[in-house]
C-alpha cells in the first residue's frame, strides 16, 4: 500500500517508519528531519529495532491510497489543506483530541477513519526515532460500524507488523481516549513528571477525577463510558508509558503550543451542565502557561 504521513514527529516518524517494513512510505515533516530520512533513512531505536528507507519530504505526494495524519490538533486544518490535493483512497486520523475527523472530511474526498495509538515515540535527533513502549493502533469508521477502508488500512497495518485492532465502537473509544488524555497530559506537563507518576503519589487523582469528569461529559453526548472504565484506562496506560512523556509535556518542554483546547478544553467545552472543576483548572494553567 502506497501511504503517506503527514505530521512525520515522534508519531508519525515511529508509525510511518513501522509501515515502511512492509509499504511503500512517504514522510512529511519538517525539516532537518526530513532532509536526514531522505538522505540515510530512518533508525528506529528502543523497544523495536529497525532501519527503513521511506520517502520523506516537506510537502505531500500527489496520490496515495492512505493518508495518515498525526499533526498536532491545532494543525489539523492546515493538514487538511495540504492533503486536499492529494488524490487518496483513505485517510486516518491518528491525533490527541476531539473533532479531528470532522475537520479533514470537510476538506478530503475520501473517507476519514478515526483512530487511537497508544506506542510510545520520541524523535532523539534527525533521522532517528525512540520507541518508548509498544501499543497497539485502533482503528475504524469514525461514526461507528464497519467498512470495507477500515478492514484494508487494519489489514495493512497488520501485514507490517503493527498492532491492530479494527473495531466498530470508534465514537466511544475516541471519548476513551480523550479521558485518557484529559488525565495524564496536561497533568505531567504542569508537574513536569513521566506519565509513571500518575500510577502511584499525589498526581494520580487529580488525573483521575480528570478522567471521570470526561466519562460524565461522554455520557451526557450518549455515549456508554463509565466513570470507572474512564480511570481505569488512564491508570493503564500510565502504568503501560511509565517511563514516557507524554506530548503535552514534551510541548512545555520545547516552548510550543499545545493540544490543551482539544483535550482538556474540549471537555470543559462540551461539558453544558456537568461539573469539570478539575478540567476548568488544568485548562486555565496550561492557558496561563502558554499566555506567559
Amino acid at each position: 500500500m502506497d501511504v503517506v504521513v503527514f505530521g512525520a514527529g515522534s508519531l508519525g516518524s515511529l508509525i510511518g517508519g513501522l509501515l515502511a517494513r512492509s509499504h511503500d512510505v512517504t514522510l512529511v515533516g519538517r525539516e532537518p528531519h526530513v532532509g536526514a530520512v531522505e538522505r540515510s533513512g530512518l533508525t528506529i531505536e528502543g523497544a523495536i529495532g529497525a532501519h527503513v528507507g521511506p520517502a520523506a519530504g516537506t510537502t505531500p505526494p500527489a496520490a496515495a491510497a492512505l493518508a495518515v495524519v498525526t499533526v498536532t490538533a491545532g494543525d489539523t486544518d492546515a493538514a487538511a489543506a495540504a492533503l486536499s490535493d492529494t488524490a487518496l483512497d483513505a485517510c486516518l486520523s491518528l491525533q490527541n483530541g476531539m473533532g479531528n475527523e470532522a475537520t479533514l472530511a470537510q476538506r478530503l474526498d475520501c473517507p476519514v477513519l478515526a483512530g487511537t495509538c497508544t506506542y510510545g515515540a520520541r524523535l532523539t535527533e534527525p533521522g532517528v526515532v525512540a520507541c518508548t513502549g509498544v501499543g497497539e493502533v485502533v482503528l475504524g469508521p469514525r461514526e461507528g460500524g464497519h467498512s470495507a477502508p477500515a478492514d484494508r488500512v487494519g489489514a495493512a497495518f497488520t501485514d507490517a507488523g503493527v498492532e491492530t485492532t479494527v473495531a466498530d465502537d470508534m465514537p466511544r473509544r475516541l471519548w476513551e481516549k480523550l479521558a485518557v488524555n484529559a488525565g495524564i497530559n496536561a497533568t505531567t506537563a504542569l508537574a513536569r513528571v513521566p506519565n509513571g507518576a500518575l500510577v502511584d503519589g499525589p498526581a494520580r487523582r487529580v488525573a483521575e477525577r480528570a478522567a471521570r469528569e470526561t466519562a460524565a461529559v461522554a455520557r451526557e453526548h450518549g455515549v456508554d463510558l463509565s466513570d470507572e472504565r474512564a480511570a481505569e484506562a488512564m491508570a493503564q496506560v500510565a502504568t503501560d508509558t511509565a517511563a514516557n512523556h507524554s506530548s503535552m509535556l514534551q510541548d512545555v518542554a520545547d516552548g510550543r503550543q499545545t493540544e490543551i483546547d482539544a483535550i482538556n478544553g474540549y471537555v470543559v467545552a462540551q461539558s453544558g451542565d456537568v461539573a469539570v472543576p478539575v478540567n476548568e483548572t488544568l485548562t486555565a494553567l496550561v492557558r496561563a502557561w502558554e499566555s506567559g
